[in-house]
């Protein structure tokens, strides 16, 4: 089984760097009708990065999934095309986060050796998830870009906290629950006709949860919030097998929306763009109707690589990058990176089932739905299906930030994927299905 999925990886990775160097070679056949002079290094840089993953996950996590890296590895390198299609000098700095990118996934592999060492320390990541969100609040560090406070700034370097907080938080989160989620399924307070559980058990949690929240809306990044928000709920509901807590969590949501859009003018602002962004097309509205213009020449096949017109775009190698893609590709193109990450939280999901520790099945969980949540709103909201919101895309959007923590989760997936694999089924056992790890008929997970 172990060397079948090795071998399946290799062989995934391969397919994949073809499809990059192909899409790479019709961009520039399309832009100057000729073959671009660095095929063969850009052909070696990429077969390079994913060789280098490859052996890692081979030398260090045997038995995990063997589609995750290929699909990472595709969305990375087709992200890369596109931003190369945009602007060369941002493609250089792409290229390099994205060696920076494979480092860490690397280093995760050595330095978290069992995922269930991080449980010991999730007050600790509590801290640092808070921290790290606090960071671009400080007067001296701290930057304001696009009229998000989310950067900060040390010498030539910027770099965007939060990304890395959401993996602390989820850490954070995924360890308290295994204590208390027990302790959470019962109402022992009533305030009036609700039983709630015992503040004291849901009190830290609702504390990081709020603290999070309110620095996020304060630094006016709509998105991470919404992400940050999720999580929480999402967790919550999967640890205590409770759906009310689904039912609150919409219920907070829609007071809080409804709040925040009362007080904040961008919320507002954002609001009213997306049910409506024609009276304000050549304003606030502009991304949004040229995005939608975008959709619309891309047709069924697109446009061609290299053949559309992406430069109206603004925030096009990052916000919008599902845009550029969806024109040039056409529906064909944006259904299939819609399918990556379908298929990437359809991974992880399936490592939650078969993790055998409760902190690794909500830890996967976590991670996997800041990673399908993530990619979900930001296409929701090019697509205007939800308001938008300023997260990146996921291995796609230009960013070293993003691209890191995202090579880091998807280490720790890889991770979880191989602790979950180690042990044998017993025989007559379905496959993946874990006795100690099922749900208890009161639907706590034990």
């Amino acid at each position: 089984m172990v060397p079948r999925r090795r071998t399946t990886e290799l062989g995934l990775l391969v397919l994949g760097a073809l499809v990059i160097v192909a899409t790479y070679v019709l961009v520039a056949l399309g832009r100057s009708a000729a073959l671009p002079a660095d095929i063969v290094p850009f052909l070696v840089v990429v077969l390079g990065l994913f060789v280098v993953g490859h052996v890692a996950v081979r030398r260090l996590a045997p038995s995990a999934e063997g589609v995750l890296l290929p699909l990472a590895g595709l969305l990375n390198g087709l992200g890369y095309v596109f931003i190369a299609r945009l602007d060369t000098d941002l493609a250089a700095a792409q290229a390099l986060w994205s060696a920076v990118g494979m480092a860490g996934f690397v280093a995760t592999l050595v330095l978290v050796r069992r995922a269930r060492s991080l449980e010991r320390y999730r007050y600790s990541f509590a801290a640092l998830g808070i921290g790290l969100l606090l960071l671009p609040t400080l007067p001296v560090i701290g930057q304001e870009i696009n009229g998000a406070r989310i950067w900060i700034s040390v010498g030539p370097m910027s770099f965007q906290p939060g990304e890395a907080a959401k993996l602390a938080l989820a850490a954070f989160v995924a360890g308290y629950l295994v204590d208390t989620r027990e302790l959470l399924t019962l109402s022992s307070t009533r305030i009036g006709p609700l039983h709630v559980p015992d503040p004291r058990h849901v009190g830290p949690l609702l504390v990081a949860w709020a603290v999070s929240l309110l620095v996020m809306v304060n630094q006016k990044d709509l998105g991470s919030s919404l992400l940050f928000f999720t999580l929480f709920v999402v967790l919550l509901w999967v640890a205590t097998g409770r759906a009310a807590y689904l039912l609150l969590g919409t219920t907070l949501f829609a007071g809080g929306a409804f709040v925040a859009y009362r007080l904040f003018g961008h919320v507002r602002e954002r609001v009213q763009i997306w049910l409506d962004p024609w009276p304000v097309a050549k304003d606030a509205g502009y991304q949004v109707v040229e995005a939608a213009f975008a959709l619309a020449d891309g047709g069924l096949t697109g446009t061609g690589p290299g053949l559309g017109d992406p430069g109206r775009i603004p925030a096009r190698e990052t916000d919008f990058i599902f845009a550029v893609i969806a024109e040039e590709l056409g529906l064909v193109g944006a259904t299939a990176i819609l399918m990556a990450y379908l298929l990437l939280v359809g991974c992880g999901l399936r490592i939650a089932l078969r993790a055998e520790h409760p902190f690794e099945k909500l830890f996967a969980t976590g991670l996997t739905t800041l990673l399908g949540f993530q990619a979900f709103v930001i296409v929701a909201g090019v697509t205007r299906v939800l308001p938008l919101t300023g997260v990146t895309l996921p291995f796609v959007s230009f960013g070293g930030s993003s691209l890191l923590a995202n090579y880091v989760l998807l280490a720790l997936l890889v991770r979880l994927s191989d602790a979950a694999a180690e042990p044998a089924a017993p025989a007559g056992e379905l496959a993946g299905a874990v006795p100690a790890a099922a749900p208890a008929p009161d639907g706590v997970l034990r």
